[in-house]
């Protein structure tokens, strides 16, 4: 009868063996969660980071076509990555962008405001009137975060000129 007793308070409780591997399980499956949480966080970082990249670069464009439209004119003669005009105002305004500091900038006054941060490239294409004059200004942004590439775009026809 002693024996009976033996074995039943041996198969009431766990082994250390069997403690043992349930820790490592459970170790292994909280590791799994961590890396897991962890991966969500930097994405979440850098869906963020995008999205405030690309809303600047849409504030930019809006800003632009909105004060080129009313332009009084527009200088056919600079680069590529610049759109100079005056306003009716007679308000001299330049939005240039700069590929050494990846920025697009707006110089008006003689002061320099940056527009939007992280443009990869950016580039004013200036259609021209029968009379030499630009009628409409295309212009494209290209942003980058991280690994992420998006390009935006917006025309803006000038109004004095037609």
């Amino acid at each position: 009868m002693k024996r009976k007793h033996c074995l039943q308070n041996r198969a009431a409780g766990f082994t250390v063996v069997e403690c043992l591997i349930s820790l490592a399980i459970c170790a292994m499956l909280m590791t799994a969660v961590a890396v897991a949480f962890n991966a969500s966080l930097v994405n979440f970082r850098e869906n963020e980071e995008m999205f405030q990249s690309i809303n600047s670069a849409r504030q930019a464009l809006t800003r632009m076509t909105t004060q080129l439209r009313t332009a009084d004119a527009v200088d056919p003669n600079v680069s590529a990555t610049q759109c100079s005009f005056f306003t009716p105002a007679s308000e001299d305004i330049t939005y240039e962008f700069r590929a050494a500091d990846k920025k697009l900038y707006l110089i008006t006054n003689g002061n320099e405001y940056t527009l939007c941060d992280n443009v990869t490239d950016a580039s004013f294409t200036r259609t021209l009137a029968t009379n030499g004059e630009p009628k409409s200004v295309l212009i494209s942004l290209t942003v980058q975060c991280g690994s992420s590439t998006r390009t935006l775009s917006a025309a803006a026809v000038v109004r004095r000129a037609l």
